[in-house]
């Protein structure tokens, strides 16, 4: 199975993504802030990001941007998943290089099936 890396500044949200992708298999790597997210996604190299938007330091638009125009990351798929729900807010996660948006809570369904349409095979 793959390696998931949940970039998020709430403990509980982390843990509510964790449960899911616990089920489906995959490895987690978890980062506090979309500058930490930034880093670890450098190091680990995860087959993909659940980027929340709103956190400290980075937002996860501003971190998702870098993830995707740096050479060593463009590769890996970025979901946001976030409680920004604006059509504005999605195109411009969109924009910034995620390869879907997901709005919060989260429903299970929607998460397994939108990491599974983006997981690399």
């Amino acid at each position: 199975m793959g390696r998931i890396l949940i970039v998020d500044d709430s403990p509980s949200q982390i843990e509510a993504l964790r449960r899911v992708i616990q089920k489906m298999g995959h490895e987690i790597i978890t980062a506090e802030d979309g500058q930490q997210g930034i880093e670890v996604a450098k190091r680990e190299l995860p087959d993909l990001i659940l980027m929340d938007v709103v956190m400290p330091n980075l937002n996860g638009f501003q971190a998702t941007r870098q993830i995707s125009k740096d050479a060593k990351t463009s590769h890996i798929p970025v979901v946001l998943v976030t409680t920004k729900d604006q059509e504005t807010d999605k195109v411009w996660g969109m924009r910034q290089g995620a390869k879907a948006y997901v709005t919060k809570p989260v429903s299970e369904a929607t998460l397994m099936q939108t990491i599974n349409e983006l997981m690399p095979r």
